[in-house]
């Protein structure tokens, strides 16, 4: 059995022994240091990390002396195991030395409170853009500032994201919720002292600490639905936890011009409306932060799969932070991956950041409904999250999912730049939210296809990496397409994003597809995978470790 939460003691079912997982051990290991299993196929001489012999479960329970203890009241874990997983075999038969997997109720709370606090940080990036020229006006600069309060966002990311991610790996998923969760409640504050039309660098420094709270949150869909959710819901959960960010930029392109409509005649109603928003936005984040304080655990009692099981078994004073970076970057199909997934929403960025000044190019005084198609854009995206994430869940075909996207995410931005002059804004309605239903939809594919790849590498670290690269892409694509659009046509700065697009599709196509984490759930033999990247002065080989393959279930 997995090691159970340090925080809420090593209580144990009734009826179901110990179990724990098994390291390979080289041919010529020393008599007595290996366990022979029946399988359904060749023996497989494991060496027992708990140290008893497992001629059956009865014996290596025994060994441990004294009664088994019930679960504590308190602890929300489900008596119930994974539906069909290897966990629920009976004591005697097949596939018992497997440790015991187990799902938790207290896993919706956690992805509720996280998708709510990104939701309010995805809010405060986009305040400003989608009203840009309202905020141009208060505080009498130009249209850059204006732009640079949402690139800060990916401009902080860059720099942060090792230290972020190395947070996250050394002590922990709870004390990085509570960074994300406190400073992005911090920043909303000291933008509610920032209403003023000669303070706009106040704005400009509390935009700073929500984009520092940004590098606290974006990492951690993959990393919560890995350590919380059970194989047959991981992808799933990572698209809702995504769907938060998702929610609050739709929030964020429908409120501000409702609160903050374009009154420049008359400063005192605009900075009485900016004031309004600002408070709103400091009660809602005030109370996600206390929630996060309270309900935010760091793992469930037991692992809700095999492949968390299997990395709760791996010694971890083994880990290295550095050596786990190398792998990442060693690894060819993640290192494209990252180049695509970075372009491809780079390009989200972009478009999103300068939509309210591509749709004014073409629709003047419609700053309502350029908020609108923001929202269209971002809300049919939310749909093609969830509906990716269940058809991953459901076929486990990551390449060919992500590749099909891709193609429809490209195809889209055709249709949209092409259209974008017609002179029928209801076109422009529909094209965005077909852009947006494939090019948000992506985002939370990249993230799982990256977990998958490189298992049983950090998800916090891949998806850190993931997002890095988005910003640095976000940042360029940003700055050339606002480029192209002041100079020429907002059509000349969306053909740039198609060409990158189409580059991104190549990449994605040579990348090749291999679910290390998808074959550690179903058991498959003889996969050797190194559990934990281990760095010591002796040089120690990281521990290999094979799981024997279960024919009578899969997860």
């Amino acid at each position: 059995m997995a090691r159970p939460d340090d925080e809420e003691g090593a209580a144990v079912a009734p009826g179901h022994p110990l179990a724990k997982g098994y390291l390979l051990v080289p041919r010529g290991a020393p008599a007595g240091k290996e366990g022979v299993e029946p399988q359904n196929g060749p023996t497989a001489g494991c060496l027992l990390l708990n140290g008893f012999p497992r001629d059956s479960p009865a014996d290596g329970a025994g060994a441990l002396g004294g009664p088994q203890t019930p679960l504590a009241p308190e602890e929300e874990t489900q008596a119930r195991l994974l539906p069909t997983g290897p966990g629920e075999a009976t004591p005697g038969a097949e596939g018992t030395l497997l440790p015991r997997t187990a799902l938790s109720t207290r896993r919706f709370l956690v992805l509720l409170i996280f998708s709510l606090y990104s939701l309010v940080n995805a809010f405060q990036w986009i305040q400003y853009s989608i009203i840009s020229n309202v905020f141009q006006g208060f505080y009498g600069v130009s249209l850059l500032h204006i732009d640079w309060l949402s690139m800060v966002y990916m401009l902080a990311y860059v720099p942060l994201i090792f230290p972020a991610t190395w947070l996250l790996d050394t002590r922990g998923l709870r004390l990085t919720a509570l960074l994300g969760s406190g400073l992005n409640c911090l920043g909303s504050w000291i933008k509610c002292g920032s209403v003023q039309q000669h303070l706009f660098w106040v704005t400009m420094l509390g935009q700073c600490l929500c984009s520092v709270a940004q590098v606290f949150i974006l990492g951690l869909p993959s990393r919560i639905a890995s350590v919380w959710f059970g194989p047959k819901e991981v992808s799933t959960a990572c698209a809702t936890a995504v769907l938060g960010n998702q929610l609050g930029t739709a929030i964020g392109f429908l409120l501000p011009p409702v609160l903050v409509p374009n009154t420049q005649n008359d400063t005192n109603i605009l900075a009485c409306n900016i004031s309004t928003m600002f408070y709103g936005t400091s009660a809602v984040a005030t109370l996600l932060f206390i929630l996060t304080a309270i309900a935010f655990k760091e793992k469930p009692r037991y692992p809700p799969s095999q492949a968390q099981a299997v990395l709760r078994d791996s010694p971890p004073e083994g880990y290295s932070y550095k050596k786990s970076i190398r792998n990442l970057f060693k690894n060819i199909p993640f290192v494209l991956l990252l180049i695509s997934y970075g372009i491809m929403t780079g390009a989200f960025y972009s478009v999103s950041t300068l939509l309210n000044q591509i749709i004014l190019t073409y629709y003047e005084g419609e700053e309502v409904n350029a908020g609108r198609i923001g929202l269209t854009l971002v809300v049919a995206g939310m749909v093609g999250s969830i509906l990716c994430g269940l058809w991953l869940d459901y076929t486990k075909t990551y390449k060919q999912t992500t590749l099909i996207v891709y193609i429809l995410s490209f195809m889209g931005m055709v249709i949209f730049t092409l259209t974008l002059d017609l002179g029928y804004i209801i076109i422009v309605f529909v094209t965005g939210g077909v852009l947006g239903f494939f090019m948000t939809g992506y985002l939370p594919l990249g993230f799982e296809f990256a977990v998958e790849i490189t298992y049983p590498e950090s998800e916090g670290t891949s998806s850190g990496l993931l997002n890095a690269a988005a910003q640095i892409f976000g940042i360029l694509f940003t700055l050339a397409q606002g480029k192209l659009t002041s100079d020429y046509s907002p059509r000349a700065g969306n053909i740039f994003l198609c060409v990158w697009m189409f580059i991104g599709i190549i990449l994605t196509a040579l990348i090749k597809s291999d679910l290390r984490r998808h074959n550690i759930n179903i058991g498959i033999k003889n996969v050797d995978i190194k559990a934990v990247p281990v760095d010591s002065p002796t040089d120690q080989e990281s521990k290999d470790v094979t799981l024997s393959k279960q024919s009578e279930s899969a997860i």
